[in-house]
């Protein structure tokens, strides 16, 4: 029961390597014995494998940043950005349902692979032709959960939503001499 409890208190998570981070970029990336502890804490842990390579690459770019966690969380997002713009374009997903998904998939904290979900990102396949559907999706499931295990609970924004959002502006102010759908035309006739 000790044990148990013992293994609870030394979980290590991403603000314990980004602490560790900061001491290292604050002795000027020379104190290697920090990039040691790095390592073997992201080993040693079963969350964080899947983001060692993320880890790794921010650790190596990092050069004089004021603020270490500030820069982890835009890193973050533009990684995330830049994977998820790949998966789309390689596997032909729809980019609007794509990205909901993965908001959902966030908010929930899993992938949910049952249903229609799934179907919806993917681009229109013969159902019927032999035209791989079943080994497509599995393909698109398999991509989708490496990017979400990767991701998952490492800060940075929550939301997959397109950057540049186009607005549509309206003018209430000109008046139109369209009738109405149920009004007849002669109605509005000045003639």
């Amino acid at each position: 029961m000790f044990e148990i409890e013992l293994i609870k208190q030394i979980e290590i998570n991403i603000d314990y390597i980004l602490m560790l981070v900061k001491k290292y970029h604050d002795t000027h990336c020379e104190d290697k014995e920090v990039l040691i502890t790095i390592k073997k804490a992201i080993d040693a842990s079963p969350e964080l494998r899947s983001k060692k390579q993320l880890i790794e690459t921010f650790i190596s770019g990092i050069n004089d940043a004021d603020d270490v966690m500030s820069e982890w969380h835009d890193y973050v997002v533009n990684q995330r950005e830049e994977e998820l713009q790949t998966i789309i374009a390689e596997e032909k997903l729809k980019p609007e349902d794509t990205r909901k998904f993965l908001e959902n998939a966030f908010r929930d904290g899993e992938i949910k692979t049952l249903g229609t979900d799934i179907d919806k990102l993917m681009p229109p396949v013969s159902r019927f032709g032999g035209g791989g559907r079943a080994k497509k999706k599995q393909g698109v499931i398999d991509k989708l959960k490496v990017f979400f295990e990767k991701y998952f609970g490492i800060g940075g924004s929550t939301s997959f939503a397109e950057q540049e959002q186009e607005t549509a502006v309206y003018d209430f102010d000109t008046k139109s001499s369209l009738p109405m759908a149920a009004e007849s035309f002669a109605a509005y006739d000045n003639d």
